[in-house]
């Protein structure tokens, strides 16, 4: 297994919303590439959880949930693994769109 600097503080991010507050503040102090890419992915992906509770369609907002809870888990996955990947495309616009968290 891949160990780069940051791994727990990555790991912790995706621990629900606290971790993700838990692993900002942690990440502070000490910036961490690591960290950070996965801190702005899983705030992407709760940006994608509240859109499926906002969606007025419960139908296409269950799907979007589904779709949210499937690139939670394979983003954890690959923090786990101590990989920076993400969800294909997705990821990426995660990263530029909230530069402002790292």
């Amino acid at each position: 297994m891949n160990n780069p600097p940051g791994k727990n503080t990555g790991i912790i991010a995706y621990l629900t919303f606290i971790g993700l507050l838990i692993a900002f503040t942690m990440n502070l102090d000490k910036k961490q590439e690591f960290a950070t890419w996965h801190i702005r992915n899983m705030f992407g992906l709760l940006v994608l959880l509240f859109v499926s509770i906002v969606i007025p369609s419960p139908q296409i907002g269950f799907y979007v949930y589904l779709l949210a809870a499937g690139c939670w888990l394979w983003s954890f996955t690959m923090a786990l693994m101590g990989k920076k990947e993400g969800i294909p495309w997705l990821s990426e616009k995660f990263q530029t769109w909230f530069r402002f968290l790292g």
